[in-house]
């Protein structure tokens, strides 16, 4: 009997099957893989994008570049903590290869994120098969970048709150609660759409964003998501369920955050 791998790390070949849904595709930014010319004609297009390995994860090797045609060099990109300005498309082309090892990378239309006391925030969603094999959204939890970073994984220094806290500001309860539950069908369909073509994942970690006019983005899928930041949200119901489903499947656990930190309400 063919065994069927569980994780998939392409995050090209994910969003390619992924865009083949036409639900999907209205959710998921603009993308392509990066070369010299693709990146200039998206930069111009969006003016801000960011560049991605198309394998790995927590955030390594992103960076967000930019383009200011009224600036006084007005190319510029950001690595890490790392901020860097160039005065020639070339230059900060040159740049970016050098920082990317020349690994394949893709280039993503940037999505400019809600903010959380000035600090860009995303929504991490989970997604398991049940022990009855139905697809279910188990948990959620939304990530605050680091105040000098420009990714908001806890392993880079991102803070942690539960998902609804952080919408507050923007939107009443009744659209609160409808937004969560439309994010969670969202990332129903993105599983059962992958599933067909990876017939062995058993979960994925969706990464949302909601841009100024609240409208949910894909911004990344991972088919290994860790439920440790799970653990920095004092309701713990939605990680007793994830270790739960988890075990079910055969996964076992080994809960160490570090790195993440609980917010502060």
């Amino acid at each position: 009997m063919k065994k069927h791998r569980r994780t998939v790390a392409d995050k090209w070949a994910k969003s390619e099957v992924m865009r083949r849904d036409s639900v999907l595709k209205n959710h998921l930014p603009e993308a392509e893989m990066m070369t010299r010319k693709s990146l200039r004609k998206m930069l111009k297009q969006w003016g801000m994008v960011y560049v991605k390995p198309i394998r790995g994860g927590q955030g390594r090797g992103v960076m967000r570049v930019e383009l200011d045609e009224e600036g006084f060099r007005p190319y510029s990109y950001q690595l890490g903590e790392r901020k860097l300005a160039f005065f020639t498309y070339k230059a900060v082309y040159r740049s970016i290869l050098r920082d990317s090892k020349r690994k394949a990378y893709l280039v993503q239309k940037g999505i400019r994120l809600l903010r959380h006391k000035g600090r860009p925030f995303d929504i991490r969603l989970v997604v398991q098969q049940s022990p009855h094999g139905v697809w279910e959204a188990t948990g959620t939890l939304g990530r605050v970048a680091h105040p000098r970073k420009i990714v908001t994984n806890g392993s880079q220094g991102g803070t942690i709150y539960p998902t609804g806290y952080l919408l507050k500001r923007y939107m009443s309860a009744p659209v609160r609660r409808r937004m969560l539950s439309g994010m969670d069908k969202l990332g129903v369909l993105t599983a059962m759409k992958l599933h067909q073509t990876y017939p062995g994942i058993k979960e994925l970690g969706v990464d949302l964003a909601l841009d100024r006019e609240l409208k949910p983005w894909i911004l990344e899928v991972n088919t290994l998501p860790d439920p440790c930041p799970f653990l920095l949200l004092d309701d713990q119901s939605m990680l007793r369920k994830i270790v739960r489903y988890g075990k079910a499947y055969g996964k076992t656990y080994k809960l160490n955050c570090k790195k993440a930190k609980r917010g502060v309400r």
